[in-house]
């Protein structure tokens, strides 16, 4: 199964986003990693680090990471560093949107969707519409 990991500068964000996951497609490994040491906003190479490596332990087909926006990009950079060549090779990076994105992800990999078609779905979840024209 693949992983997800949800990388925001809000803890409180990212426990809900956890929980609707976890409501979507239970039983699919979710880690997160959210606000800093010192219980301000931001991000952490140390806890994304941390992170990836739970849920790479967690899933045998790789993992997805999410985030909220691009700053979150340099902590997941930095962490990614740290991976040794085929641990770094199991994750992938989504552009999509984090919340959409997270729930579409946690379903296809739910339903046994390869590191591939989770990502994608990830990547893809932007097109859904959030409201019919009028």
């Amino acid at each position: 199964m693949v992983a997800l990991v949800l990388v925001a500068h809000s803890p409180e964000l990212v426990a809900g986003l956890r929980a609707m996951v976890a409501g979507a497609a239970p039983g699919v490994p979710v880690e997160v990693a959210a606000g800093t040491d010192l219980g301000r906003l931001g991000t952490s190479a140390p806890a994304v680090a941390a992170a990836l490596g739970r849920a790479l332990a967690a899933a045998d087909d790789g993992v997805v990471v999410l985030l909220d926006h691009g700053s979150a990009f340099l902590a997941i950079d930095i962490a990614l560093e740290e991976l040794a060549g085929p641990d770094r090779a199991r994750v992938r990076l989504s552009g999509g949107p984090l919340v959409e994105g997270a729930v579409l992800a946690a379903v296809e990999a739910g339903q046994g969707g390869s590191l591939e078609a989770v990502g994608r779905a990830a990547d893809e979840a932007w097109r859904i519409p959030k409201i019919l024209d009028p």
